[in-house]
């Protein structure tokens, strides 16, 4: 089950900065809700929130640990039969940074194009990161207050 949530997710991002990067102009906001919610292409050359610009190979090292620490992580509660909120969190972050590897490694740059105006312009690769690591910490909280 894990393994077809991640090729779900990282073929839906990939499908979606397909379609945007081939209709939207770059950096022109396109209305869905004015005033509220935008398709903006950009061309993301840094890490979250644009910070560490132009550091592609410092990204791609990490997004590749990360994805290496995740994956034998994964495999190693897959032999113990274990599906949990964990290991859910863990291939919802899993399938976020191989989709962004995959941007940075043939265009040397990540393409976003969720626009909320009052957060960074993010990709559906940013948002599983970002749910993962909200289910990751909720699933390690729960795991100390019954220990």
């Amino acid at each position: 089950m894990m393994i077809i949530i991640i090729i779900l997710i990282i073929g839906l991002d990939q499908l979606t900065k397909f379609i945007f990067n081939n209709n939207l102009v770059l950096n022109s906001p396109n209305p869905v809700l004015k005033g509220f919610f935008y398709l903006t292409l950009v061309h993301n050359r840094g890490a979250a929130f644009g910070i560490l610009k132009n550091q592609l190979l410092l990204f791609i090292l990490s997004s590749i640990f990360a994805i290496i620490l995740i994956y034998f992580n994964l495999k190693k509660s897959k032999q113990n039969n274990k599906l949990s909120l964990n290991n859910l969190a863990l291939g919802l972050i899993l399938s976020g940074a191989i989709g962004n590897l995959i941007d940075r490694l043939f265009l040397g740059y990540v393409i976003d194009f969720l626009d909320f105006c009052v957060w960074p312009v993010f990709n559906v690769a940013d948002s599983a990161i970002t749910v993962g690591a909200v289910l990751l910490a909720w699933s390690l909280l729960k795991e100390i207050k019954t220990n």
